[in-house]
């Protein structure tokens, strides 16, 4: 029974660190409603978009690091105690669900992109090096910032089935399932952006000129 309260407290906790919006927050702190401009979305791109490069790489490092940080600390955790091994990534997986249905904004968030690879740097720091190594190429060559992060996700979502490819949750069906269904999800979200890409309307991003974007 402790270890079954225990375990809720972390995931309540994961969740709720997870649902913060800081992409709204330092939209709002700079004078913009990011929920009114842009794509709509309170999610680091949408800040790179509307607020600027700077706030939106700082959005990028907070929402990756609410990710990465219950994970890591759970894993800490376990690894004292007799916390199950399962929990880490669960808390991880909270934690990206908080960010996509916060419970501070009527359970609209982000796309869970930042969060999702702050959560696997914390469980699979090789799996999310090669992602991001998909992310760049993606992004590098289309200037899409949209069709990398699907391109990165979908490299997860296969990725976490094979252990020559840092898989967090190999050998273990439930894990490999939650870490898929997690994959899946960040592109279901993607879904306008999708449509935009279809249509030959979506926007790029120019990382390096005045601007930020086309």
């Amino acid at each position: 029974m402790q270890q079954y309260l225990i375990c809720s407290a972390w995931l309540l906790s994961a969740y709720l660190i997870g649902g913060i919006p800081f992409g709204f927050l330092i939209g709002k702190a700079r004078g913009v409603d990011v929920r009114t401009v842009g794509s709509k979305n309170i999610g680091a791109t949408n800040v790179f978009r509307t607020v600027g490069k700077k706030w939106g790489f700082l959005a990028l490092a907070l929402d990756m690091l609410k990710g990465f940080g219950p994970t890591y600390a759970c894993g800490l955790a376990a690894q004292n105690s007799s916390l199950p091994d399962w929990l880490a990534l669960a808390v991880g997986v909270t934690c990206t669900i908080g960010h996509m249905l916060t419970p501070y904004m009527k359970f609209k968030g982000g796309k869970g992109v930042a969060t999702g690879a702050g959560m696997l740097f914390g469980l699979a720091p090789a799996m999310m090096g090669a992602a991001i190594l998909v992310f760049v190429a993606f992004f590098a060559c289309s200037n899409y910032i949209s069709l990398g992060s699907c391109a990165a996700a979908a490299f997860i979502g296969v990725a976490v089935w094979f252990p020559s490819l840092g898989g967090a949750g190999c050998g273990n069906l439930p894990q490999s399932v939650l870490v898929s269904f997690i994959a899946i999800f960040i592109i279901v979200k993607h879904r306008a952006n999708i449509r935009r890409l279809l249509a030959g309307t979506e926007n790029k991003i120019y990382i390096f000129r005045k601007g930020g974007k086309k």
